[in-house]
Order: structure tokens, then sequence, then C-alpha cells
């Protein structure tokens, strides 16, 4: 399991640790230990739920149509053929010198 400052919580797991505590009586603590997350994160989850507040504050993302996941492919195509082509012109001097 993921921890540390980067870590990113699903909609849906927030739903159930805040539902653990208000629902199911536990501590916060101890729920917070149980999942292996921040207390701190857990307190604040619950203090949005208990004012009626979205769990995430940011908008689900909208679906990628097959020409944008088309043109990120060919993007990563062409960046990868972009360094393969360095790495062989600079082979190609560096055999070009020792040949000399």
């Amino acid at each position: 399991m993921k921890t540390g400052p980067n870590r990113k919580y699903t909609a849906e797991f927030r739903a159930a640790a805040v539902s653990q505590v208000l629902e199911g009586g536990r501590s916060m603590a101890a729920v917070a230990r149980s999942l292996e997350m921040s207390s701190k994160s857990l307190a604040n989850w619950i203090y949005k739920a208990r004012r009626g507040e979205p769990a995430v504050k940011r908008e689900p993302t909208r679906p990628v149509s097959e020409l944008e996941a088309e043109v990120s492919r060919l993007r990563q195509e062409n960046a990868k053929l972009k360094m393969e082509k360095e790495v062989l012109k600079k082979a190609a001097a560096y055999f070009a010198r020792e040949s000399l």
C-alpha cells in the first residue's frame, strides 16, 4: 500500500473510512491506524461529511475520446523515436571517430 504525501484516495475509500467512524462507532485513530493513513486526513474527511460537503473537491474527469488517445499515443511514440535517433547519432559519431 502506498504511503506518504502523494498517496491518492478514491471517493469510495474516503466514504468507507468515514462510515467506519460515523456509523461503525470506531474511533478515528483506530480507523486511521487500520487503514495505514494519517488521522488528520481522516479527520478532515469526517469534518466535511458532517457539513455535507463532497469528499473530493475536483470534478470527475471527462472521458478521453479515441482521437485524443491516439494523439497522446503518437506523441509518446514520437518522443521515443527522437530519443532513439539521438542515441544512434551519438553511436555513429563515436564509431566514426574510432575508425580514424
